[in-house]
């Protein structure tokens, strides 16, 4: 029994897909309600007005409305929703 593979087998070849996290609706933009605003790791934009955030920190409107960003503070930002 051979106890090596043999030549040009690889173990390479394996990855996992990319998360496609992001911005995913801009400002002054309309939304329904359940629309994701922003995947994101951990909470670099926080929630505002109207504005839900999931267990991985998703955020994602809670009414159907106008998107608007802004700073929480010097630097933070907010999303929020305003109906229209």
């Amino acid at each position: 029994m051979a106890h090596k593979k043999g030549g040009g087998s690889s173990r390479n070849g394996r990855d996992s897909c990319a998360q496609r996290r992001g911005v995913k609706v801009y400002d002054n933009e309309t939304v329904t309600a359940g629309s994701i605003l922003v995947r994101q790791v951990g909470g670099t934009i926080a929630a505002g007005k109207n504005v839900g955030l999931g267990r991985d920190f998703t955020l994602y409107a809670r009414i159907d409305g106008q998107v608007k960003y802004h700073w929480k503070t010097r630097t933070k930002k907010q999303v929020s929703v305003f109906p229209v």
